[in-house]
């Protein structure tokens, strides 16, 4: 790292602070915070963009954020403590933003089962974030007998009623991003990587049927530019044939006006001792090592408590039948990263409900994170003051010592440890 001010490699010769000279790692571990939330933010209000929905109150943050980390802006650790929470306050108008965005676009969500399998003909599959990607694509294949594919967090997209109407949007193939090499190597039609969470193909695979779109690129791999897919849907009818295979289908689609709908009988349910406890289980997923931990936190859960999911750490148990009680299904996948939202509409709802606060709730949050929106929706979280939760599988690499020992007093941030030990001390409280 170079030290812009004594302009010599910081912690050398001459420089013996951290980063920039005047800084601690605690200043710079929470300016490294707020770049990943911001981010995050950058990703959503992407999305809205394309949409149409601006928000300026976004735009200026954007901007006095990203100034507050330039050098010798400010060593005043409180300032940049209020300024990571309001990234989170910025992160929930972000997501409202694109929620009202996708929703106006695309109607409102409602739950879906969703088929794993495949069907008969030249397919794409889809990848990454981006509906309106996936509606423009929807839109050209109609009729050509081109099968379209979602993968990892395009499996929400099966709820959206403008979505939902071309028939052959045929179900949701693979899991998560980190699955990338392994399924596109064995999926034998085209592929389509929107926005990120994209990997670079093994060699001699999949990179000569590889299609990126927007912000994504990966060398080697054919550019579609202005929403223009013939060139991927030609190359898709000269591919080889999927085959019919049926799988086993999956729920989506319960986005927070859905699950509302069934407040009443989720309020009765827990007054009468049916329901005990809400997990909130989801988040990033990844190749690391100790990510089992939210399969088996899942299959560890009461069969009395419900369990919300989102983002693509739903894949690690979504496809485990959960059954339900009293009609109420037990796993409800509230949609993608973004879709965080619905959950804390869901959460202010109940709370309100029972005239308290969320912490007030019989609800833990139990978070893996990885990337940069995770940040922003952990962000938003200790804005809105949540207790208790839980992430892992291991402590955020960008979180000084201090920072996180300061995030644990304030807010009761915990490490997961392991599900069964974890698990009891949550059913204790």
């Amino acid at each position: 790292m170079f030290c812009y001010q004594c302009e010599q490699t910081a912690g050398g010769t001459g420089c013996t602070r951290v980063g920039v000279c005047g800084k601690n790692e605690d200043i710079q571990s929470l300016q490294d915070t707020l770049l990943f939330g911001l981010k995050g933010i950058a990703a959503y209000a992407y999305h809205a963009r394309e949409l149409g929905a601006i928000d300026t109150e976004v735009d200026a943050f954007m901007h006095e954020a990203l100034f507050k980390t330039v050098t010798n802006v400010s060593f005043d650790i409180n300032q940049y403590i209020e300024l990571v929470l309001k990234c989170g306050y910025i992160n929930i108008k972000v997501m409202e933003l694109l929620d009202k965005a996708h929703t106006r676009r695309f109607g409102i969500p409602v739950p879906t089962a969703v088929e794993t399998g495949t069907r008969k003909g030249p397919g794409i599959i889809i990848t990454g974030h981006d509906l309106l990607d996936l509606y423009e694509l929807l839109k050209q294949t109609e009729g050509t007998g081109v099968n379209v594919y979602t993968h990892g967090e395009m499996l929400p997209a099966h709820g959206y009623p403008e979505l939902k109407k071309f028939k052959h949007l045929a179900g949701n193939y693979g899991g998560a991003w980190q699955e990338q090499k392994k399924e596109f190597k064995e999926f034998p039609g085209a592929i389509l990587a929107t926005t990120n969470c994209v990997l670079i193909p093994p060699e001699n695979t999949y990179l000569d049927r590889l299609f990126t779109i927007s912000i994504t690129g990966v060398p080697g791999s054919k550019r579609v530019e202005g929403r223009d897919f013939s060139e991927l849907i030609k190359k898709a009818k000269s591919l080889p044939e999927l085959k019919e295979a049926p799988g086993k289908k999956i729920m989506t689609g319960f986005h927070h006006t859905a699950v509302l709908g069934l407040a009443d009988k989720i309020i009765s349910a827990v007054k009468s001792g049916k329901i005990k406890h809400f997990f909130l289980i989801g988040g990033c997923d990844g190749a690391k090592a100790g990510r089992n931990y939210y399969t088996e936190l899942a299959e560890m859960v009461p069969k009395d408590c419900v369990i919300l999911t989102l983002a693509c750490g739903k894949y690690r148990f979504n496809k485990l039948d959960f059954g339900d009680i009293d009609g109420i299904p037990r796993l409800i996948d509230v949609g993608q990263c973004n879709n965080a939202y619905s959950a804390i509409k869901i959460a202010e709802a109940l709370a309100g409900a029972f005239k308290t606060d969320v912490n007030g709730l019989p609800l833990t949050l139990v978070l893996s994170w990885f990337e940069q929106k995770a940040v922003a929706i952990l962000l938003s979280l200790l804005y809105l003051n949540v207790k208790g939760m839980y992430i892992g599988p291991t402590p955020p690499a960008f979180l000084s010592k201090n920072v996180f020992s300061l995030l644990q007093k304030k807010f009761d941030l915990r490490l997961v440890t392991n599900p069964k030990d974890d698990l009891e001390k949550i059913l204790k409280k």
